[in-house]
């Protein structure tokens, strides 16, 4: 009996002791994933505290716009008005290293700007203007840059080069613009062509959208700025000065079936068909390195025009 109620007593030792081993696992357990648990609930806040703080610094962040203006020049590199009295036909002018004209009346009279026409340049801008305001412009880029002018005129053997590539850059004409029907350079599209000549003809700058005549065609029938219907247009020689006209109207009249052509102005020779008619306003040229784009209709013109452009940059604080 007494060794009975020793096992027994022992018995229920260890049966306390498991069942307190039990509910000691169990708390462990519970401590574990509660642990767990809170582990899992900081991580998702770090992660959304993160996220918070990249969106709050994004918000603060600020970006810096800023611009800047470059300055490019447009350079009066001639000028031609067909009614003064100075004829700047094919031969004149044009490819000789002169200077023709004053600065005083550069936009008033037949003028030519030696300097300016030495200059090496890649943008072209033909512009019709009254008075020096500007009525009418189209502006080119050179095929092949960095030649100057004088050296391009020059070029006269064999000559008839298309000289830009892309038609107009710009081309803007004033709504309140006359006699635009039949202008040399606004009524034709096409690109420049510089040195037309054909036979014993020449023109010094013509429109490819107008009619061009053949190189042995003896025609008469190229019509343009700096023209000549009877020179070496290879040299630039004049044979007969009766021929001799400043600016040519846009119009289809062959030596063989037209005897008149209409010519602006009374700035030509006095060959029975030059047909002296209204003067459509003066013609300049400019030239530039870097322009593309030149003033609109209206603005006033000078012998150096600045254009502003803005680049716009992005800077970070």
């Amino acid at each position: 009996p007494g060794s009975k109620l020793i096992s027994s007593g022992i018995n229920a030792e260890y049966g306390e002791f498991f069942e307190s081993c039990s509910c000691f696992q169990i708390i462990n357990s519970l401590l574990f994933a509660l642990a767990v648990f809170i582990v899992l609930i900081l991580a998702m806040h770090c992660k959304a505290a993160l996220i918070a703080s990249l969106i709050v610094a994004a918000e603060l962040a600020t970006i810096e716009r800023i611009e800047h203006i470059q300055t490019k020049t447009w350079y009066l590199g001639m000028n031609l008005n067909p009614a003064d009295g100075h004829i700047m036909d094919y031969t004149t002018g044009w490819s000789e290293d002169n200077f023709i004209g004053t600065y005083k009346e550069a936009l008033q009279k037949d003028y030519i700007n030696r300097v300016v026409w030495n200059m090496p340049v890649n943008y072209i801008a033909l512009v019709r203007h009254q008075n020096g305001e500007v009525d009418a412009v189209k502006v080119f880029r050179f095929k092949i840059g960095g030649l100057s002018m004088l050296s391009r005129f020059q070029d006269m053997d064999p000559g008839r080069q298309i000289v830009t590539e892309g038609g107009p850059l710009q081309e803007s004409v004033s709504s309140n613009a006359q006699n635009m029907g039949d202008d040399p350079v606004f009524s034709v599209d096409g690109d420049l062509a510089f040195n037309w000549a054909y036979s014993n003809n020449g023109a010094r700058i013509v429109l490819t959208g107008g009619y061009l005549s053949p190189a042995d065609a003896n025609d008469d029938n190229t019509h343009g700025l700096g023209n000549h219907y009877s020179c070496n247009p290879l040299t630039g020689e004049s044979i007969d000065p009766r021929w001799i006209h400043e600016i040519s109207n846009i119009q289809d009249c062959p030596l063989s079936s037209c005897n008149t052509v209409m010519v602006q102005g009374k700035d030509h020779g006095p060959g029975s068909k030059l047909i002296s008619g209204p003067v459509y306003g003066n013609y300049a040229i400019y030239v530039s390195a870097d322009a593309a784009t030149f003033p609109l209709p209206g603005h006033f013109l000078s012998t150096e025009i600045v254009v502003e452009s803005r680049i716009y940059t992005a800077n970070e604080l």
